[in-house]
């Protein structure tokens, strides 16, 4: 044999079994301790649900404390059980909740800072400053913070209903995150962050769903992410009606006059008139930032200058006419 064909001899696989290196497949790990995992599809679909959640909560939590609250919505990810009770301060509120009908348990957490600022609004207070307290709470404080959890509890079951037909209920309330493992440390959970402000008061609650439980509703999941939103709700229009309420608008009534010369302008004095070519009977429009929006007429109202909408104007529903103020004959 040359020496050409010794080389190729040597380089051949002597099995058929063996492999070159480079015909070696690629070989992805596998992690068995984690079969609780849900895929992203899963997780877009969850924040879809807790961005009803949050805003449903946010115009709630505004009428029953009587204050603004604003919500948003921080993050929707997926950690260990441990790794969720790393992160929680001590002392802090944990809610254990029940998942009725199905089983499993669920886990809310809420600052004590933002807690405590939850419960003097609650008790009067008008939450102009800021509350700085670590302390854990007493039985009085106790029913305070379930009559709040009952209101947050409705909304959440209430924004679960595009999933499933879900009773959230507090089964128990604790202090100390390390004391109770009501999960395996190494379950996987579903991590809902919500940052609540309240004038100078800010904290956040976060939502612990077991991955498995989450899992078992895959299918609806799949569902609602495919089904798209044909209208707004009666409660969506309240909340934005809610959001619209302090928002500054400019009112203008002008009257389409004529031209002048510059010669007449220039040529003014004090008492001079100017006589428009409108008419006293024609309508004035007014305009709503700089839009014109309706047709109406000038009246006064208490010593003052006010604008009244004709009939045939679009007004809110049962109303003929608006006034900026109502007239002493009306």
């Amino acid at each position: 044999m040359t020496r050409d064909h010794l080389q190729k001899s040597k380089r051949r696989p002597h099995n058929r079994n063996e492999m070159t290196r480079d015909q070696v497949p690629d070989v992805a790990t596998f992690d068995f301790s984690r079969l609780d995992r849900i895929p992203r599809s899963q997780l877009r679909a969850l924040n879809l649900v807790h961005e009803n959640f949050v805003r449903s909560l946010a115009s709630s939590l505004s009428a029953y404390l009587r204050s603004y609250v604003a919500l948003s919505l921080v993050s929707v990810e997926q950690v260990s059980y441990s790794e969720f009770l790393k992160g929680l301060t001590s002392p802090t509120c944990i809610a254990y909740l029940g998942l009725q009908p199905f089983d499993g348990t669920a886990v809310l957490e809420i600052n004590m800072n933002l807690l405590f600022g939850l419960i003097e609004l609650l008790l009067g207070s008008k939450g102009r400053s800021a509350v700085m307290v670590q302390r854990k709470i007493t039985d009085i404080e106790r029913n305070l913070v379930n009559t709040l959890l009952r209101v947050v509890l409705r909304e959440l079951s209430e924004a679960w209903k595009s999933v499933a037909e879900i009773s959230f209920s507090v089964q128990s309330l604790a202090t100390e995150p390390q004391l109770l493992h009501v999960l395996a440390p190494a379950e996987a959970v579903i991590v809902i962050a919500v940052e609540v402000r309240i004038g100078t008061t800010w904290g956040q609650m976060n939502l612990a769903i077991p991955s498995i439980f989450v899992k078992r509703l895959s299918h609806k999941f799949d569902q609602l992410l495919q089904v798209r939103r044909a209208a707004t709700t009666a409660r969506d229009q309240s909340h934005l009606a809610l959001l619209l309420e302090g928002a500054s608008l400019t009112f203008e009534a002008r009257i389409k006059a004529g031209t002048i010369s510059t010669r007449t302008l220039m040529n003014l004095e004090i008492d001079d008139v100017l006589v428009l070519e409108h008419p006293v009977g024609r309508h004035i429009n007014g305009f709503l930032n700089d839009r014109d929006k309706w047709q109406g007429r000038i009246v006064i109202c208490d010593e003052k200058l006010a604008f009244q909408l004709q009939e045939g104007n679009s007004v809110p529903a049962g109303e003929s006419t608006y006034e900026i103020c109502k007239r002493p004959d009306a």
